[in-house]
């Protein structure tokens, strides 16, 4: 296995690295704090051709690979988790679908848009009694006038309200679990469609997550995604994609952490000379920097068997796993090198351990991840 970035994946780190630094970083804290929607660095990250990394060229985006798309998600993560899953979201659920599913003319009405940020996008899988268990749908997509009537509620959608389009799933054959369930493009303007208040959470203030409710909502035949019946697969192949994106976020904040507590350990003098000198703080150190390279090598590890089109659920889910118990670890054991400091709202540590913890749950809970691990190591 090559164990080295490409030019262009290089490339890549050091265009985004130059970006969080430069637009990302300073808007962190007020995004945190006032919870605002980061419309600007969205449409700057836009302009960088970033939305659409994995969008083909043909479609109007850059055409590049998942370990590009980790790589980028990471970098933002440092800075910001809201903005980074605002753009993982956008990227892997919501717009991957199309590329791998979607028809031709599916592909040519709604990639360029969504790669170019004209449109976000958002992924509508979760219900109020379907969360783990996904296959358990109740919304309901009904025959009519050669299309579609789409009805039921979606709960916890990220990029709810600001989406321009919403990859929405539904069963065609109720209480036939996952065989029945099929996946619909929705656009945002669809009058069906409604947004109910955006969430107030502990974490990831500026990401926008609501409730979504399909009320009499009606599609075209043609934007039916897949045959009826395929969304279940859809679903599970977009999460596993999903979860190289989730799992780059994690490393992204854990890095972030690290490097903060890096900097206050080398300033910050106790006993005489400055705490980085500590052996006990020096321990955190090192161990932070252990995980976050095996959690980083996982991520890519399951981007480069994707891309190169070999199955990639275990990797995928042993990475999401392993990345985000080490995030939510290494930003708590940061605070602790801060100290007091650590707990005060106007230093970065407390952002960072609130928005670990939801990297945990999305995407798949951990608890879930290790079903599907243990699951695949007992298949005979």
């Amino acid at each position: 296995m090559e164990l080295a970035l490409s030019p262009e994946q290089e490339e890549i780190r050091k265009l985004v690295s130059e970006f969080a630094e430069r637009e990302v970083k300073p808007r962190a804290e007020a995004i945190d704090h006032s919870g605002e929607f980061p419309h600007d660095l969205v449409r700057k990250a836009a302009g960088l051709g970033l939305l659409g990394i994995l969008v083909p060229e043909e479609y109007g985006g850059a055409g590049l690979d998942h370990i590009s798309f980790a790589i980028f998600i990471e970098e933002i993560a440092r800075f910001c988790a809201s903005t980074s899953v605002i753009l993982d979201v956008h990227t892997s659920v919501g717009t991957e679908p199309i590329v791998l599913f979607g028809t031709e003319d599916q592909r040519r009405r709604w990639l360029g848009d969504l790669a170019q940020g004209t449109k976000l996008a958002a992924f509508a899988l979760t219900e109020p009694e379907a969360g783990s268990d996904a296959a358990s749908l109740t919304s309901t997509a009904t025959r009519r006038d050669g299309g579609y009537v789409l009805n039921g509620t979606k709960i916890f959608i990220s990029n709810a309200g600001e989406a321009g389009l919403y990859v929405v799933f539904a069963t065609t054959r109720p209480g036939s679990g996952a065989e029945g369930i099929t996946a619909f493009l929705v656009g945002g303007d669809n009058p069906g469609l409604k947004v109910g208040p955006k969430f107030k959470k502990m974490g990831l203030n500026g990401s926008a997550i609501a409730e979504v409710y399909l009320e009499n909502c009606r599609v075209d035949e043609t934007d039916r995604l897949g045959q009826e019946g395929e969304g279940f697969r859809i679903a599970m192949r977009a999460l596993d994609s999903g979860r190289i994106g989730i799992s780059a976020q994690a490393v992204g904040l854990a890095q972030g952490a690290l490097n903060d507590a890096l900097a206050y350990a080398r300033e910050r003098k106790q006993f005489g000379k400055p705490i980085a000198e500590l052996q006990t703080i020096q321990n955190k150190l090192a161990d932070m920097a252990v995980r976050i390279r095996a959690a980083r090598w996982m991520t890519w590890k399951a981007a480069a068997l994707c891309d190169a089109g070999q199955p990639f659920t275990t990797e995928a889910s042993m990475a999401k796993l392993f990345a985000t118990d080490a995030a939510m670890d290494i930003t708590l054991d940061a605070l602790q090198v801060f100290g007091g400091y650590g707990y005060l709202e106007e230093y970065p540590m407390a952002r960072r351990v609130r928005d670990a913890k939801a990297c945990q749950i999305y995407e798949g809970t951990n608890q879930v991840q290790r079903m599907v691990i243990a699951r695949e190591l007992v298949r005979v």
